[in-house]
């Protein structure tokens, strides 16, 4: 996983971020994967953009792996599963959980 700022605005704070995701593996789930992608893109880059990407303020990062975070429960609905991930994902990304880098 990779996040990168880029487009800085004279107000020196990033105004686009990439994150690049390699892939993200779903164990137990009986959700359809293409939904589950659209919701998991759409919600992460709300987030981006309401609160940006506190680990890369600093330029950007290349990160192996997100661990210690939270289960989610199974029987969740494409949508709902994908904006869970999302949440998740980003709350790695702000500090919390850990980071392999």
């Amino acid at each position: 996983m990779g996040v990168s700022s880029f487009s800085e605005p004279s107000n020196g704070e990033p105004s686009k971020f990439r994150v690049e995701i390699g892939e993200l593996v779903l164990d137990g789930f009986r959700a359809d994967p293409e939904r589950v992608s659209a919701a998991f893109e759409h919600e992460l880059t709300r987030l981006v953009r309401l609160h940006g990407v506190p680990l890369a303020a600093h330029g950007p990062l290349a990160v192996d792996a997100l661990s210690g975070l939270p289960p989610l429960p199974a029987g969740l609905s494409a949508r709902r599963l994908g904006q869970e991930l999302a949440r998740a994902v980003h709350e790695g990304l702000s500090g919390h959980g850990e980071v392999s880098r």
